[in-house]
């Protein structure tokens, strides 16, 4: 049994959206109110494990691995889109009858669970995104300055190139482990562990490779338009923490101008941290939300 502390670690389950079959684990406690933990890209819902650890006695925590992420299945014709990975959301807590839900998120994942949030206003509670917003107001201008063909022209590209790519294979799990060190220097050797041990599968021949799609790494070259996204903002009725840390390469949504777009949200910055704040700080971040949740 996989177990945390001493405490019996989650149970694997699936659900099923556009054909694909997605992953979530469920750490138990039915009867408590519903918590959606949602990762960012090319995380898996194991990294959520310390703060579903802190919470789970007073929650019923889920979550989910997006499509193409974990132990969720890959796209077949490497479909992640945003109306896709919101409605891979929204079948979730539909099917499991989770609304109004809680939902802590990161990255990525609080990009999707944002917008969902002003799609369905009166299904979500109360709602955390660390560093959610997607890109600044200055990176997306910056693109607004290129072409739809050249943009076009680029997706294209980079699709080519990853159809070609094939996942990166380590000869040890100590080499992953090296790799994700590597990649947020603020995390202890034991979480930097505990999350590779998570999010690699050993391949036939012996070595390791993330569990990840490649082609999750591409945005698509048309979305929302940036004044669709912010009308949804717009409409996010719950409370609403907007969560950063202050070594993130992330612009904060007070300082950028964002958050004037957003009625019940709120902005709270964490020293010492930077895009992974629930690992940087994890016992800062903890106590943050609990309070902030109930």
């Amino acid at each position: 049994m996989d177990t945390l502390n001493g405490m019996p670690g989650p149970t694997s389950r699936h659900f099923f959206s556009q054909r694909l079959r997605l992953h979530y684990v469920d750490w138990g406690n039915p009867e408590a109110p519903p918590l959606l933990l949602v990762h960012g890209g090319r995380d898996h819902c194991r990294n959520w494990d310390w703060v579903a650890q802190a919470l789970r006695r007073d929650w019923h925590i889920i979550c989910p691995d997006l499509r193409g992420h974990g132990d969720s299945q890959w796209s077949p014709d490497g479909n992640y889109s945003m109306s896709a990975y919101i409605y891979d959301l929204a079948q979730l807590i539909h099917q499991q009858a989770l609304a109004p839900v809680t939902i802590v998120s990161h990255s990525l994942g609080g990009n999707i669970c944002l917008r969902y949030s002003g799609i369905y206003p009166d299904k979500v509670r109360k709602l955390v995104a660390i560093e959610g917003l997607g890109p600044s107001p200055r990176a997306i201008a910056e693109r607004a300055d290129k072409s739809m063909a050249a943009r076009m022209q680029e997706w294209i590209d980079e699709q080519r190139k990853l159809s070609g790519r094939l996942p990166r294979r380590y000869p040890t799990i100590e080499d992953a482990f090296k790799r994700m060190q590597e990649e947020n220097k603020h995390l202890s050797a034991e979480q930097a562990r505990h999350l590779t041990q998570q999010g690699v599968n050993q391949n036939e021949d012996g070595t390791y490779s993330w569990k990840f799609d490649n082609y999750v790494r591409t945005w698509p070259p048309y979305d929302m338009t940036h004044a669709d996204i912010e009308s949804l903002w717009r409409r996010i009725a719950c409370p609403t923490l907007l969560v950063y840390g202050k070594e993130s390469w992330a612009s904060n949504p007070e300082k950028d101008g964002r958050l004037q777009h957003f009625t019940t949200a709120k902005v709270v910055e964490f020293e010492n941290a930077g895009h992974w704040v629930h690992h940087d700080r994890l016992d800062a971040f903890v106590a943050t939300i609990r309070t902030f949740i109930v």
